[in-house]
């Protein structure tokens, strides 16, 4: 299983860019999945419902099913977070696990960087930031060699991505 980091800055549109990747890398015939890491606190669960009532009551985990879906809540109860392995060691079988978020892994990246939003890059200091997705063209000899790609060309960011996880995470520059 391939792991490639999609990191940015809250707003950037790292989620929408997963979405308009996914279909593109499934096409090519790829299981891919995704892990989306949250900096905040979340719930997917309501108050009230059977699944949250046992969560409170000091369930380790609860494991919620139907015929059309099934989802694990995991509990940490003042325990450390998992690692990137951990996590990932949670998957069924896939070709690619997409990493959203988590941006200090040392996996291949792709970041997603939006002048506009007023944050800095965070490529010039991630040495595993292999590209730059942006919404800008890159200033001359600013990016470091690093590939920038168009922000709303998820065909070709899909492309690079399967160049990039097939050459073990090196970039067409590295080869």
């Amino acid at each position: 299983m391939k792991l490639f980091g999609i990191a940015g800055y809250s707003g950037a549109g790292k989620t929408t860019l997963i979405e308009n990747l996914l279909p593109y890398l499934t096409a090519s015939g790829l299981r891919v999945s995704v892990l989306k890491h949250a900096h905040h606190g979340f719930d997917i669960d309501r108050p009230g419902k059977d699944s949250f009532r046992h969560r409170q009551a000091g369930a380790a985990e609860v494991l919620l099913a139907s015929s059309a879906r099934w989802v694990l809540m995991s509990e940490l109860h003042d325990a450390p977070e998992p690692s990137l392995a951990e996590y990932v060691a949670r998957f069924s079988p896939c070709d690619l696990v997409l990493v959203e978020g988590l941006k200090h892994e040392a996996i291949p990246m792709l970041e997603v960087y939006r002048p506009a939003n007023g944050k800095p890059p965070l490529w010039p200091d991630h040495p595993h930031i292999v590209a730059v997705a942006s919404d800008e063209a890159p200033l001359p000899a600013v990016h470091g060699g690093r590939t920038w790609l168009d922000l709303n060309d998820a065909e070709t960011i899909a492309r690079f991505i399967l160049a990039t996880v097939q050459t073990g995470g090196k970039t067409h520059a590295d080869l």
